[in-house]
């Protein structure tokens, strides 16, 4: 049985405040513990308020190696990047930002996937933090329903693959690389971050349904090892 607890917040601006606080608590603790932070965060736009609350915090930043948790496949300097979005914001204040694909090069899905999975070898496992968002299908990282299994039925110490979404999100219809659901559990904490009552309805179900869960933020998190926090706004 995993265990679960629920922080509620009014609005994201609250919300993002107390989350950019825990994240700090996490970075400092394990700079402490072991003299650096390693953390998985979410991509696009979701996260950003959260992130540049964080980015306010004095650290010693060049202590904390962060990576994204999932990376469309585009150019370099790309609005799309994850990795873009996370050096723009964390990577200004001194932290190392590491892509999960070298994006000068012209990857194919799967070539992408392979090396975004030599990348992650580079990490000491279980990272520090994982933080996870959820889109209103269910999806998170880049782990989408109709392609969950791929990226859920692999061998534990595969940490990435790539993924070509089906159908394509509109916002960004590009393919991904993604860590994989036995990735993503590799943590010594995780957060999930979501807002609107749709999204809490959709996740509530996928806690609820577990291992059987339909959706994919419901099949990783059935199996994760450690307490998850959630922090969700109503709007």
């Amino acid at each position: 049985m995993i265990e679960v607890e629920w922080w509620e917040f009014e609005d994201r601006e609250t919300m993002a405040r107390e989350v950019a606080g825990d994240i700090g608590f996490i970075i400092e603790k394990a700079i402490e513990t072991n003299g650096k932070a390693e953390l998985a965060l979410p991509g696009g736009t979701t996260p950003v308020d959260i992130l540049e609350t964080l980015a306010t915090r004095d650290f010693p930043w060049d202590k904390v190696r962060a990576f994204p948790t999932n990376e469309r496949i585009v150019d370099e300097g790309s609005e799309l990047s994850n990795y873009e979005m996370l050096e723009r914001i964390l990577g200004a204040k001194g932290a190392n930002i590491e892509p999960m694909i070298d994006h000068s090069q012209h990857w194919s899905t799967k070539e992408a996937g392979m090396s975004a999975d030599a990348r992650l070898a580079g990490f000491s496992w279980p990272v520090d933090l994982v933080w996870l968002g959820m889109g209103e299908d269910g999806s998170t990282a880049s782990i989408f329903p109709a392609q969950m299994l791929d990226a859920l039925n692999v061998p534990r110490g595969r940490r990435a693959i790539g993924v070509t979404p089906d159908p394509m999100p509109a916002e960004a219809p590009v393919d991904r690389v993604t860590m994989t659901g036995p990735a993503l559990r590799e943590a010594h904490t995780m957060i999930v971050t979501l807002s609107g009552a749709k999204k809490r309805q959709v996740l509530e179900k996928a806690l609820d349904d577990g291992v059987g869960s339909t959706v994919p933020i419901g099949r990783v998190l059935a199996e994760v090892e450690v307490p998850i926090d959630i922090y969700w706004s109503e709007e």
